[in-house]
């Protein structure tokens, strides 16, 4: 084959990609290749090996108690490093879960506020937005923490927020738990036949004002469902539940004083200052795409709404706010993955997250860093993949229908 014939093929714009892209992947293959032959080598002369036996090790460390740890009975010495990473995932899911959801009602709320035509509502608003938008994230983090949080009374005093039921002091925020008897289960059942009942009328009334423009009393009916169910619950097995009281002990060793954790619910500082922070942070972000989506809806169509006699809360919920959501949803998404994400910043005030945890102090004892952080991105990946794709499914069901 000669030059003229490699000129020939060169020019075969379809040969030419084929060649480009065997390139690439030679190039892909080739790198990997020496990343795993170099890393090889260098534990060889570490003396280490790739394997990840030590998830069946126990581990020694003790960890603050949150959700991950009464899940899994965590116990130092007894609990294994298998045990720490899901105590870790547990416990990122949780201040992931509760940010995205406290982010999105505050965000929501917040970015119509600042189109109000009330001044003070709409300052407020502005205020809010640029401010936390400009302010370091970590910055907050550690406002909360050590500003905040940390200036609470010590564990022999407290902080009232609902006497006898909800109190806070350094150890961290104390609330009730209910206390189930017979007849909980048939509860229970009856609830979810009301809550069910409900939105099948709530849909009904929807679906009654979309053709005759007159919707059901949903909210007198759903008071009435749910008043039914709780009044055939008591006629049928009394009252099947209780809440405890937590039990402050104000006398006796200064050790014992305190609230005591066996009549109470903790929520540890730490995940108390990481969720204000990761929430009202990505909530001022969430304001702006609320905001910015509201005013890409033409102006017509609250003109409409106001000649047809809708309230401002109607043309919200109605007819702007479902036009505005296919240009809120593509931002809101990331956003949600910044949040998932930015929750590794909790290990700057020892949060028992993953990269706390299984990053840090475990690490640290078994020396596996190769291995631990592969395990670290997968679970972020999944995080990651499984938001984009309800995101997706639920942008596509946003959307609006045309012709």
């Amino acid at each position: 084959m000669n030059s003229s014939d490699l000129s020939r093929l060169w020019n075969d714009a379809r040969i030419r990609r084929i060649a480009i892209q065997v390139i690439l992947v030679a190039l892909v293959v080739f790198c990997f290749w020496w990343l795993i032959s170099n890393t090889s080598q260098n534990l060889d002369k570490l003396n280490k090996s790739i394997g990840f036996d030590f998830l069946s090790q126990n581990a020694g460390f003790q960890i603050a108690p949150t959700l991950g740890t009464w899940l899994f009975s965590y116990e130092v010495g007894q609990s294994t490093y298998w045990d720490v990473y899901l105590i870790g995932i547990i416990n990122t899911l949780l201040v992931a879960v509760l940010g995205i959801i406290a982010a999105t009602v505050i965000g929501f709320l917040v970015g119509i506020m600042r189109l109000s035509n009330n001044i003070i509502f709409r300052s407020f608003a502005t205020v809010y937005i640029e401010l936390l938008r400009n302010i370091p994230l970590l910055l907050q983090l550690f406002f909360w923490y050590f500003t905040v949080l940390r200036s609470l009374p010590d564990k022999r005093g407290k902080v009232d927020l609902i006497p006898g039921a909800v109190s806070v002091n350094l150890e961290g925020l104390f609330l009730p738990f209910p206390i189930w008897h017979s007849g909980a289960g048939f509860a229970g059942i009856i609830l979810l036949i009301a809550a069910i009942s409900a939105l099948y009328m709530r849909a009904k009334s929807r679906s009654k004002q979309l053709m005759t423009g007159h919707p059901l009393a949903i909210w007198r009916i759903t008071a009435g469902i749910f008043a039914a169910a709780c009044l055939m619950i008591v006629v049928s097995v009394g009252i099947p539940m209780e809440w405890s009281q937590p039990t402050f002990i104000e006398t006796g060793p200064i050790l014992k004083q305190g609230f005591d954790k066996a009549t109470a619910i903790m929520i540890i500082p730490e995940m108390l200052a990481v969720w204000f922070a990761l929430t009202l942070y990505t909530a001022a972000f969430i304001a702006e795409n609320v905001r910015s989506g509201i005013l890409a809806v033409s102006k017509g169509q609250t003109e409409a709404a106001n000649a047809l006699g809708l309230s401002t809360g109607q043309t919200l919920r109605l007819i702007v706010i479902p036009q505005a959501m296919r240009v809120i949803v593509p931002p809101l998404t990331s956003q949600y993955l910044n949040l998932t994400k930015n929750s590794s910043l909790a290990v700057a005030i020892a949060y028992p997250e993953l990269v706390s945890i299984f990053a840090g102090t475990a690490m640290n004892q078994v020396g596996k860093e190769i291995e631990m952080f592969f395990m670290m991105m997968v679970v972020y990946l999944t995080f990651s993949l499984l938001t984009s794709a309800f995101m997706n499914w639920f942008n596509h069901r946003s959307k609006l229908v045309e012709r």
